[in-house]
């Protein structure tokens, strides 16, 4: 991908963004300004417990990975579905079957409480829609058992982008999060609004495909949302929807890691399904050097293609061998396919200059597309390599042993002699 290409897309998306900011204001990761008592539109529902609104018409048609819905429910419990509406309280890490939905934070909901809120129109559920988005928002929402100890407000925007792609049924997803506290109702093995089956993010086709679950779903980490992104905006996660392409099948709608937040330079992607014959790209949230590792048994990598437009598009490649990292070539050029010959649990990335000057913030990051030597699921790490100086072979080793966490940004180029 061209730096034209990548400038291309990024101003498609901030121009997409547009349209819809034209109906609405942004307050940290949430729209508002959408009319209504709290600025997020009509509420869709009377506070309750388990509901569900009557079926809303969709402004544009949606093809959701293959079916078309002109129509949808929103539920109580943090998510839209299609066909049906959805009761379900305790939620299941997706894919699951014959429940296609798109759930912002699938979690034991409870609107019932209005006592002591800041607000008197907080903890309700409420629905905007203009003719080419709808947003949905869950505003200071509690949990089961009539708790609002804890609050939660999240958003979920489609936007048409039929006109953009010429192709009907295009459309991009996006989950806000603006408050995260509880994570699991009392009916769902939670106590206080933690443990038991905490809340899923993402979306179910219906079916054991086309599903995916952002970080942390399922686990206490899912309040970790609320501080990850893959748009460069805290809180806030896009993924174009293009007719039956999955994430992790373009560079430009990566799979995303496990561990959003953590910070400390590397990033894990848990149980992803891999292709030996179709690329997944895998993108952290700071684009730097790396070091890739598959973790535990599984597929081997067998060939990566590293992006055009970074600097002088350029790469060194590196590979573990006898205790220690080599060189196995120099200058890859990226958007080309390089092959290992002999798949590879681990590889590491050298040669991104310091002036190509990398934007952690930017929505179009570094991403790399990983074939595999056979298809299953993978447990992949990506770990950063820090601007400091480059480890000496000794420190390598520790790595082999245990890949110890390396520092977080790297803007200046490493030459293949220096990395020795």
């Amino acid at each position: 991908m061209t730096l034209a290409t990548k400038k291309f897309l990024a101003a498609a998306v901030m121009a997409a963004m547009a349209n819809l900011a034209s109906a609405a204001a942004t307050s940290g990761p949430l729209l508002t300004g959408l009319g209504g008592d709290s600025g997020y539109g009509t509420r869709i529902m009377e506070p309750n417990d388990d509901s569900s609104s009557l079926q809303q018409a969709l402004p544009f048609s949606l093809n959701f990975f293959g079916n078309s819905y002109d129509n949808y429910f929103v539920n109580n419990n943090g998510n839209i579905s299609f066909g049906r509406a959805l009761y379900e309280f305790t939620p299941e890490v997706f894919p699951i079957a014959n429940v296609p939905m798109i759930a912002p934070y699938w979690g034991d909901v409870d609107t019932r409480n209005q006592g002591g809120l800041s607000n008197p129109f907080h903890n309700n559920v409420y629905l905007a829609t203009t003719g080419s988005s709808v947003v949905v928002t869950w505003d200071t929402v509690g949990y089961y058992d009539y708790h609002n100890d804890k609050q939660n407000t999240f958003q979920l925007v489609l936007t048409d982008r039929s006109a953009q792609t010429s192709r009907a049924g295009d459309f991009d997803m996006e989950f806000r999060y603006g408050r995260l506290e509880w994570t699991t109702g009392d009916a769902s093995g939670g106590n206080g609004g933690h443990g038991g089956n905490a809340a899923v993010a993402g979306w179910n086709a219906g079916a054991a495909v086309n599903s995916f679950a952002l970080a942390g779903s399922g686990t206490q980490n899912v309040l970790q949302l609320l501080n990850g992104s893959n748009t460069g905006q805290t809180g806030v996660y896009r993924f174009e929807v293009r007719s039956d392409a999955l994430v992790g099948s373009t560079p430009y709608n990566p799979i995303l890691p496990t561990n959003p937040g953590s910070g400390d330079g590397a990033w894990e992607f848990v149980n992803v399904p891999v292709s030996a014959t179709n690329p997944v790209w895998f993108d952290p949230d700071v684009a730097v050097g790396y070091v890739y590792q598959v973790n535990g048994a599984g597929p081997l990598i067998s060939s990566v293609i590293l992006p055009q437009g970074i600097g002088d598009g350029r790469y060194d490649i590196y590979v573990w061998e006898n205790g220690d990292w080599k060189l196995l070539q120099g200058n890859v050029l990226g958007g080309q396919t390089f092959s290992f010959g002999t798949a590879v649990d681990r590889f590491k990335v050298l040669g991104i200059e310091e002036s190509a000057g990398l934007n952690p913030a930017s929505p179009i990051a570094f991403s790399a597309g990983l074939v595999f030597d056979q298809n299953g699921t993978v447990n992949l790490s990506q770990h950063a390599i820090s601007v400091s100086a480059v480890p000496e072979p000794a420190t390598y080793a520790m790595m082999g042993a245990g890949l110890a966490m390396l520092g977080m940004v790297a803007r200046r180029r490493k030459k293949a002699e220096s990395a020795a």
